[in-house]
């Protein structure tokens, strides 16, 4: 057989199989329901990760030498670049009145809670959001970030640090039905920024689990409902939220506060694990701005990555 011959002929039907489906989970993800296993949160929750599919796939279409396999796969390469693709052009310039914001959840077992601190400092953010703050770590936090933050707001192991005046602070009520223990993981204060007042929420949702059975994520999902609430009810018309909500803006889960709150436009930034990203669970949200470019910072004594984000207010 020649190589035309074998480049056209009818070889490489199951690898254009799984080319249309990985166009399909791709662009109708919504679809995959969620009732069993949570399953349409587990494949949004790695949403990106279908483009190294697509890759393997392109792969095997050369080794097979199948025209028929290479054409199926414009399908998935063209879903999965209107979907991300925008993530990875150039972040438009920085402007002066920018808000630039750190989110970070730094980790109740972290050993250097002051080497955290100052690298985060370094970044030279306007606001630093940090969760999993537990004495006696909280206190080295603070004196750590005292003279470049000296106005800082913190509600049992969510905290905010700013280099503007705070007021109107506040715990917000997000904690799920079915956890007794003490538990305050929310909190809502205002910043008075240069631009005017920005209304800041910090949360940490609940944690998800992964198992045999599927994703176990009803305390988040219940979490991201009550976020919701609050941000409907937020009378400040500049919002940011920053906090570790344990999933991705893919996932459905988080429709709550994705439905009200712009996204970030720039930048994939997956932000956890630190060791081996694999998603970005630290998210950086905002009302009548835009996130314009969002990056992670070198690791520190966390298991997530911080996330360095500039708002551009409208």
């Amino acid at each position: 057989m020649t190589d035309w011959a074998a480049w056209t002929g009818g070889r490489g039907r199951v690898l254009a199989g799984a080319a249309v489906v990985t166009a399909l989970l791709l662009s109708f993800h919504g679809a995959v329901p969620n009732r069993v296993g949570g399953l349409g949160s587990l494949l949004e929750s790695f949403l990106p990760w279908l483009g190294a599919v697509v890759a393997v796939l392109f792969v095997l279409a050369v080794v097979r030498r199948s025209a028929f396999a290479l054409v199926a796969l414009l399908l998935p390469a063209a879903a999965w670049t209107y979907h991300f693709g925008g993530l990875f052009l150039p972040a438009p310039d920085p402007g002066a009145h920018d808000l630039v914001v750190v989110q970070h959840n730094v980790s109740d077992e972290n050993t250097d809670p002051a080497g955290t601190a100052r690298a985060l400092a370094r970044a030279e953010p306007d606001l630093v959001a940090l969760e999993e703050l537990v004495p006696p770590a909280r206190e080295v936090y603070a004196e750590t970030l005292a003279a470049d933050y000296p106005y800082r707001v913190v509600r049992g192991t969510v905290g905010l640090w700013s280099k503007y005046p705070l007021s109107g602070s506040r715990p917000l009520d997000i904690k799920p039905r079915g956890i007794e223990e003490e538990w305050q993981r929310g909190l809502r204060t205002v910043a008075h920024t240069p631009r005017g007042d920005v209304a800041v929420h910090v949360a940490h949702l609940p944690s998800v689990r992964v198992g045999a059975s599927g994703l176990a994520s009803s305390w988040r999902d219940e979490s991201a409902g009550l976020l919701g609430d609050a941000l409907a009810a937020e009378e400040q018309g500049r919002v940011v939220l920053l906090g570790d909500l344990n999933g991705t803006v893919d996932d459905r889960a988080l429709d709550p506060l994705t439905t009200q709150l712009n996204v970030a436009e720039r930048g994939l930034a997956l932000s956890f694990p630190a060791g081996l990203p694999l998603a970005r669970i630290d998210q950086v949200m905002a009302r009548a701005g835009t996130v314009g470019a969002l990056r992670t910072l070198p690791a520190t004594g966390s298991d997530h990555l911080p996330v360095l984000a500039r708002v551009i207010w409208h």
